[in-house]
């Protein structure tokens, strides 16, 4: 898929089809309002026809426009004029990006970037336009077979046409939203793959293929090398599968030598049966993505690995599967962690803090600027939170501010639970340091409170993605989230560090 920039009177702008935005109440923003001067006023006439329904996303294709170049035009709902902000702007790029997906163009001229009434800096729009478009061709169809030949469809050269100067500014924020959006789709990929392709041997050759394509470190720690740093929680869930285990580090160096990485640690169930606490069959299939965590650490490696941005980043992964088995830990049973902390195992279905726990005392080491972990953890932040926003819980306010900012700047949200120390009495075990689960109540927060246990030594901060790393029902599939908000994170720690 092939991006640029063009400066251009948009009437003039040969295209197989040119995306254009409209408000409900006849607004037009300049770019379109030069198309309607060039066709006789044919797109105003159309609006007050009603022709357009009035939600943002809202399309009407507009075959042969006279007056202009381009062979279609798009035309894009931005909702009400008054009303008109980042999430309006999103759903008409994301329309945008379904109707080119399926038509007939090959190539597209987006006049959305130039939407300048949205209180946002045009490298902005340009980011957002480039990501999102590039999100919408994504498709998943490598494990189809048999399929009939069909003709190839979809925009696969897009040119985000705007009234002013091209600059390396805009270039670069182009590229920065073609570089997520890559990383969207990695992360995709992995989880969308099933548990039996998969495996914690595929994460690590994934990474591996990473490291030798961008040339940062990898090394991939087996089962004697995990137990030789004494990670005794993390093999406690291994235990059940035949699958082994892998513990993966990665190295992107892209800043100075001595300056301290941030630190990412993803969960990598690359299935999740539950274990002896065995899940309910029903939608069990789903628990292949129980590795999208690990997948996002991995997919951002692959979008700062193409940026090419000037930070440390260090990205830990804890990959197994949760089988139950003859050997498979038991509830009741009590292992010991890395740190030296005794944990009793009330349940294995709360495996993925077991895993974590250990990679969060491996993090130590780097003596990071601080380490975000990032979970399929709990349902109840699905409970609580619904599929809308990811979960984040942190043991420092600064940090989780600057992630609810990134959240809020990508689209890729998150909302902030309490991690008060009033909720630790509920890990109390009779026979360990604690136990790996709370009861009943507050579970989203209990498990936060259990990895908090581990990260005393630097800023931390948790993302629980339960209900924002997939989707179910006809649409299912990998969200590619939270690559974007990751990504932003640290887009704006390497600008911060470069101004």
């Amino acid at each position: 898929m092939e991006f640029t920039i063009k400066t251009a009177a948009p009437e003039k702008f040969r295209a197989g089809i040119l995306v254009a935005g409209a408000f409900a109440d006849g607004t037009l923003p300049a770019a379109t309002a030069a198309l309607d001067k060039a066709a006789d006023g044919r797109i105003a006439a159309l609006l007050k026809r009603g022709d357009l329904e009035e939600k943002a996303g809202s399309t009407l294709l507009l075959p042969e426009l006279p007056g202009v170049a381009a062979e279609r035009v798009l035309l894009v709902g931005l909702g009400k004029h008054d009303d008109f902000g980042d999430k309006a702007y999103r759903d008409a790029l994301a329309a945008a990006a379904k109707a080119l997906s399926g038509g007939a163009a090959r190539d597209a001229g987006v006049l959305l970037a130039d939407v300048d009434v949205l209180a946002r800096a045009p490298e902005w729009r340009l980011q957002q336009a480039a990501r999102i478009l590039a999100d919408g061709a994504y498709r998943f169809d490598a494990l189809k077979s048999g399929k009939e030949a069909k003709k190839e469809r979809g925009a696969k050269k897009f040119t985000l046409v705007i009234a002013g100067k091209v600059s390396a500014t805009l270039e670069t924020a182009m590229t920065r939203g073609q570089a997520v959006a890559e990383g969207m789709a990695l992360a995709k990929d992995l989880g969308n793959l099933p548990g039996n392709v998969c495996t914690p041997t595929h994460l690590a050759e994934t990474a591996r293929a990473l490291g030798k394509q961008f040339k940062f470190d990898v090394d991939v720690l087996d089962r004697e090398d995990i137990e030789k740093l004494g990670m005794g929680s993390f093999l406690s869930v291994a235990r059940g599968t035949h699958e082994p285990p892998k513990f993966i580090v990665m190295h992107y160096k892209g800043g100075k030598g001595k300056t301290k990485p941030v630190v990412l640690v993803g969960k990598g169930i690359t299935f999740d049966t539950g274990g002896i606490s065995l899940k309910p069959g029903a939608e069990m299939d789903e628990m292949k993505f129980d590795m999208c965590g690990a997948a996002s650490v991995l997919g951002t490696f692959k979008a700062i690995a193409r940026m090419g941005l000037p930070i440390n980043v260090v990205g830990l992964i804890a990959a197994t599967e949760n089988m139950p088995g003859g050997r498979a830990t038991k509830p009741g049973d009590v292992v010991t962690s890395m740190s030296g902390q005794t944990i009793e195992v009330l349940n294995t279905d709360a495996e993925g803090r077991l895993i974590l726990c250990d990679a969060l005392t491996y993090a130590e080491r780097f003596k990071p600027a601080c380490v975000v972990d990032i979970a399929t953890l709990t349902g109840a932040c699905v409970v609580a939170l619904g599929k809308i926003p990811s979960g984040l819980l942190a043991n420092d306010d600064e940090l989780a501010a600057e992630l609810l900012g990134r959240g809020t700047d990508s689209g890729d949200r998150a909302w902030q639970l309490p991690l008060w120390d009033e909720y630790q009495d509920l890990l109390k075990s009779n026979f360990a340091d604690m136990g790996n689960i709370g009861g009943r109540y507050a579970g989203t927060i209990t498990a936060a409170c259990f990895l908090a246990r581990f990260t005393k030594a630097y800023k931390w901060a948790h993302l629980d993605i339960a209900g924002t790393a997939w989707v179910s029902g006809d649409a299912k599939g990998a969200t590619g989230r939270p690559v974007p908000l990751l990504s932003e994170f640290l887009i704006g720690r390497a600008d911060a560090k470069g101004s």
